[in-house]
């Protein structure tokens, strides 16, 4: 059953401008491609189907025929390129397929599509193309791409445009999938609280080594040398294909920087969909040792430190404050205990009297 035309619309994977040098032609030959509207989606012989893209599980040697759909929107007829090519992952995870200047190697060879279609106004046509798998091919995905392509001249330059979509070829045999990280590089970045923990940035390079498409989970983890920062987050790894690279960065809050850190990242690659069975699934892991100097904790330890031994020479001080205060009121109490005695002695001897002279005249 067809679909709405803005279902085929959406289906549209693929959209790529190539500039490359050719001779000057007449512009009005060309058709211009901002007036042209146009779709192209995976079909049967009898129309367009419901699939995104196509794949195909195949044998070396095995020959399949697919059918793809050019649908023309515009007013006018046109005459479409059509053209295979190896597929790759742009740097922002969007598939695409090689230009005309570079020639394929792998999967867009396998795939034989004539040259033109001509398709009317509000038109669709339906092109066979098919897949020839070499007796050689190594098992695991091919990816490859098929456009409707429109060329057009401005000034000293062809201008290509195209809208295609992919095909995934998997070639039966053992599946191989691995992530292992590369370019590993931690920073990090203390609080401005001093009371709090700090955030680890970290950034890697995984590469699918593998000879499968494959998605995967990178976990993180941080751990000091006393053990009161272990945490770890996990985050998605987008798809790859086989040979494809992909810079993942990962944040880690609440550490504790205290010295020195081991931050580990561990991948697990996944097959998209329900092909897990059989596959070789390994883990890889990577590790660097990060030494931090903890200046806001050092700071408040230092206050702190200042602080307790401001309180204790405030305390010594007033320690011997006291003690000079005691020692100088027992003195004082001495002397006056001495004035005392004194005073008391002179009171009881006086003057001597007759009778004191008479006694010592006897005494004589």
């Amino acid at each position: 059953m067809s679909v709405t035309p803005l279902r085929r619309a959406l289906t549209v994977l693929a959209v790529a401008a190539l500039a490359v040098p050719a001779a000057p032609t007449a512009a009005a030959a060309d058709p211009d491609p901002k007036a042209l509207t146009w779709t192209v989606q995976p079909a049967t012989a009898s129309g367009p189907d419901e699939r995104r893209w196509i794949t195909a599980t195949v044998d070396p040697g095995q020959v399949v025929t697919e059918h793809l759909a050019v649908r023309n929107f515009s007013r006018s007829a046109v005459t479409f390129a059509l053209k295979a090519a190896d597929g790759y992952l742009t740097d922002k995870g969007r598939f695409n397929m090689l230009p005309s200047d570079r020639p394929s190697v792998d999967g867009g060879t396998w795939i034989d599509v004539q040259e033109k279609v001509t398709v009317g106004p509000n038109e669709t046509r339906v092109v066979p193309f098919t897949i020839t798998v070499p007796r050689g091919a190594t098992p695991g995905d091919h990816p490859a791409g098929v456009a409707a392509t429109v060329t057009s001249t401005g000034g000293t330059v062809n201008v290509e445009s195209r809208v295609g979509f992919r095909v995934m070829m998997r070639v039966n045999g053992t599946v191989r999938a691995s992530l292992p990280v590369q370019g590993l590089a931690v920073t990090y970045t203390p609080s401005w609280n001093p009371l709090a923990g700090g955030t680890v940035r970290v950034r890697y390079t995984v590469t699918n080594d593998g000879n499968v498409w494959v998605t995967g989970t990178g976990r993180v983890a941080v751990s000091d040398v006393l053990g009161l920062s272990n945490r770890d987050v996990t985050g998605e790894i987008e798809e790859l294909l086989p040979g494809g690279s992909r810079q993942v960065e990962a944040r880690v809050d609440g550490v504790w920087a205290l010295g020195r850190l081991r931050t580990t990242v561990t991948t697990t690659p996944a097959l998209p969909g329900d092909a897990q069975d059989g596959a070789d699934l390994r883990q890889a892991s990577g590790a660097v040792t990060t030494w931090i100097v903890p200046w806001a904790q050092l700071a408040v330890l230092f206050l702190l430190a200042a602080l307790l031994l401001g309180v204790r020479v405030a305390v010594r001080r007033r320690r011997r404050r006291l003690a000079g205060l005691l020692a100088l009121a027992r003195e004082q109490g001495r002397r006056e205990a001495r004035e005392s005695v004194l005073v008391g002695d002179s009171a009881a001897g006086g003057e001597p009297g007759p009778g004191d002279t008479q006694r010592q005249a006897d005494t004589r």
